[in-house]
This record gives structure tokens, sequence and C-alpha cells, in this order.
């Protein structure tokens, strides 16, 4: 969280714009008259709004939020009216679980979409949402999505001038097999054990546990990936309850300093989201025991229960991942790695037909994709770096397979910019060093038979005047360097080449 680089204050502008917009959705929905309870849903709304709509430009991005009204009213209608209805209300929010989950298979339109109508289904639940408020609720979304869209795309937009990453594509898959039909099984059965053993629990508060096992799932693709997170929220939980009884409690839902704390809040959310799920989950519980007590139902008891509620939550996603169309850690590691090799390869030969003088040839959105890639290889490899993972020859391999992979952007970033230099020359060296990295590349990602593990090579002298091949000789080393890591015995002591 403190040392997560932040190129272009990205992180930081985008914490500020979220406080802005969810500000402005509140402030509005106040203004218009709207109860208490609208307020907080228009301000949940654009949260979400800011949060999940992640699409690769601009434009797709208003689309997306356009469309959030029909992803949530039809939900808010369907959850206020069988608020009373306990078993057609489990029945229709574990529907809710799995068509959401399901939609991550149309891309970010489709997670965003999904999250939203999920998220709609579970506010009502938090503040007991009744048919008659359905009008004001209806309002208070429109007003919300309208002020944060306005503070996105007019007031503040930061991604005309600096372009939204678009996401690496899913890995691919069929029936059960996909990622997205799997994951919707597992997080509707996760979700299910949530519920049935939330409501054991408390009748009123249930609601948490199956929101805990539903964003478990959120942007996991394995085993492991969904247990590390299970526990980093159940610590970012342990935290902000820690924090609550210290903030939320003395104040009493005391409406200007809880509005403060909670903008604080909206703001830690945003920037620590990508470098710390912990620290996320921290704010949230932070901000949530601040909106018990706007709503004057808070106590030390609450918060207690809110930790056992998540505790069921994670746990159940655990089960769920566990025993029903598993995926281990490594298989899900070796496909987003052989990605990322595979981008190498792309990014090489894109530069080489460059320096050869062909201007159609770029590799610079090769070289973009592979730094989202690698972001996704990291995530895939949090289980086995974990500070708690006992596994200690896995760990070390996935360290030094993180830092070879480092090393490859590194050069291809290097390369990348000697190709678009228009006074760089290509030559026959550069030909033969680029073959050799294919040559590598293609030992690393072949699955039918393991290459002859052979030392990396001693990285070459080269000229001053030969940049683009002294980013050919690094990523060679680097390659081969990786087969070591990646084509022996995950459980062997791991051994490195001289």
């Amino acid at each position: 969280m403190f040392v997560a680089p932040d190129p272009g204050r990205m992180r930081l502008r985008n914490s500020a714009r979220a406080v802005i917009g969810v500000g402005a959705a509140v402030a509005l929905a106040e203004l218009c008259g709207l109860s208490l309870t609208a307020s907080i849903t228009g301000g949940l709304a654009a949260l979400l709004a800011l949060f999940t709509v992640v699409d690769s430009s601009v434009r797709a991005q208003r689309a997306t939020t356009a469309l959030l009204p029909l992803a949530g009213f039809p939900v808010l209608a369907l959850a206020t009216t069988l608020h009373g209805v306990p078993l057609a209300r489990d029945a229709a929010f574990l529907a809710v679980v799995f068509a959401g989950v399901y939609a991550r298979r149309w891309g970010p339109r489709g997670h965003a979409l999904g999250i939203f109508g999920f998220m709609m289904f579970f506010v009502t639940q938090f503040l007991h949402a009744v048919p008659g408020q359905l009008p004001e609720l209806y309002a208070a979304v429109g007003l919300a999505l309208l002020a944060a869209g306005a503070v996105r795309f007019a007031l503040w937009p930061i991604e005309r001038r600096t372009p939204p990453a678009a996401a690496p594509p899913g890995l691919p898959g069929a029936g059960l097999a996909r990622p997205t039909t799997r994951q919707a099984f597992q997080a509707t059965a996760a979700c299910a054990f949530a519920l049935a053993i939330g409501q054991a629990l408390s009748e009123d508060r249930w609601y948490w546990a199956v929101g805990t096992a539903w964003w478990i799932f959120v942007n996991t693709a394995s085993r492991g990936e969904t247990l590390v997170r299970g526990f980093r929220r159940v610590l970012g939980t342990v935290l902000g309850i820690a924090a609550g009884l210290l903030i939320a409690v003395p104040l009493h839902g005391a409406p200007a300093p809880t509005a403060a704390l909670v903008a604080v809040c909206v703001f830690g959310i945003f920037y620590t989201a990508a470098p710390s799920y912990s620290w996320m989950m921290f704010f949230v519980t932070v901000m949530a025991g601040l909106l018990y007590g706007l709503l004057g139902v808070l106590h030390p008891g609450l918060l207690l229960l809110r930790f056992q509620e998540t505790a069921i939550g994670a746990f159940g996603a655990a089960l769920a991942v566990v025993i029903i169309l598993p995926v281990t850690t490594h298989g899900a590691n070796d496909a987003w790695i052989q990605r990322a090799l595979e981008c190498v390869r792309a990014s090489t030969a894109a530069a080489l037909d460059r320096l050869a003088g062909d201007p159609a040839a770029d590799p610079a959105p090769h070289a973009a994709e592979l730094e989202l890639l690698l972001g996704r290889v990291r995530m895939a490899l949090a289980p086995l770096v974990h500070p708690l993972s006992p596994l200690r020859a896995r760990k070390a391999r996935a360290r030094q397979v993180l830092a070879l992979l480092d090393d490859c952007a590194r050069e291809v970033r290097g390369l990348v910019a000697v190709a678009a230099d228009p006074q760089a020359s290509h030559d026959a060296r550069l030909a033969a060093a680029c073959w050799r990295v294919e040559a590598a590349v293609q030992a690393l990602t072949a699955r039918d038979s393991t290459p002859e593990l052979t030392a990396p090579p001693k990285p070459r002298p080269v000229a001053p005047a030969e940049p683009a091949l002294a980013h050919l000789h690094g990523l060679e080393h680097a390659l081969v360097a990786l087969a070591v890591p990646l084509r022996t015995d995950p459980r062997a002591p791991l051994v490195i080449s001289a």
C-alpha cells in the first residue's frame, strides 16, 4: 500500500475523483429531499459506477455506465418485492449471484453489470428496503449515475489524456471448463452455504456472509488465489472492526464527522484496491460501521457479528473452490505464464520488423499487453509467494519466475524504445538474436516435450551503438534462465544455474 508505484499519480487522481463523485451523488439526493436510505443507496451506486466500469475506451465506459440501470433497477424491484418472503428472496439472490458471475464472459461490461446487479440486491438487505421505497431508490440511483458520469466524463476526464489499459482476455475454455461458467457454479455454491449458515447465525445480518463469498470470487482464477483472497478479506475485516470500535462507535452517528470519515474511506478504498486487498477491506469495513452509525443501529456486538459472517463467507468460498470444479494454482499459473511468454515473442518479432524498415510493424501494443499479463501472473503466483505459504521450494521458484519475467519486461521496454527511434538500424546479428529469443520462447511453451536445460548464456558485451542487440541478449539470458524454475519438478529444491 505504502510503497506501490503510482505512475502518473493515476491511483491518487482516481481516488480523489471518486470522493467527489460519491459526495456529489449523496448531496444531490439530499437536495432532492430523498430519505437517508435512498441517499446511502445513491452513494453506493456512484461508488460502484466509478469502481467497476473499467472498459478499454472512454466511449465504452460511457455506454456501460448508461447500461447500469438495466441491471440494477429490475434487481431492486425483485429484492424489495421479495423482502418479506425469505425462501423466494433467497432463491432469487442465488439466481442473481449465478447470473452476475456468468456475465463476466462478456468482458469488462458484463463484469460491471454483474457486480452492479448483485450489489443492488445486497443493499436492499443492508437497508431493509421495502416496495414502498422503490420509487425513491430508483430516483437516488439515477441521480447518482448522472452525478458520477458528470464527474468522470466532464468535470475530471482522466481517461481522455491517459487512455485506460485494456484488461488481458480471459483464459480459454468450453463448457464447464470455461472460467466464467465454472466460477458461476462455485460462487453460487459458496453463497448458498454462506446464506444458510449466515441465517442460522443472524436472521437480520446474514447478507454479509453472502457478500463476502461473492467478492472473494472477483478477479480470481484458481484455488490458491481464492484462498489467499479469503484470508486477506478476513484480515482486513478484523482490522476494520478494531478501527470501528475506536472510531465509529464513539461517534454515535454524528452526521458531519461521519460524512468526513466516509469520504476518507472512499478515498482509501480506491487508493488501496490495486496494491492491497486487505487494506481495501479495512476501509470497506470502517465505512460500513460508519453507515450503521448513521442508521442508528451500531454497537460493538454488531461489529462482532460482522466478523463472524465474514468468516462464514470466506469458509464457504474455500469449500467451493476445493470441492466444485477445482482449478489448481499450478494450472492457472502455467496458463498465464504461457500467455506472457507468447507476448514476449510477439513484441520481439514486431520490434525486429520495425528495425528492418517495416513502418506498419508496431511492438508497443504487445509491450503494453505484456505489462497487463505480468500483473495477472503476479496475481496468479500470489498464493505461492504469500508469507504464510509453507511450500518453501515452490515459493523460491515462484519468486525466481517473477524476477525473470520482470527482466523480460524491462528488456522488451528497452527494445521497443530503440525500435521507435527512426535512426536505429538493422543488421544480421539482430535477426540471429531474435531467432534465438523465439527458440527460447518455443522451448518454454512446448507442451509435448521437455527441452534440454542449458545454462543461461553470460551477458555479451556490446558497443554503445548497439542497444537493440544488448536488449535481445538480455532477453535471451532471462528466457533461458526461466527453463530452470518452469521445467523442473515443482516440489524439488530450486537449483539456480551459474
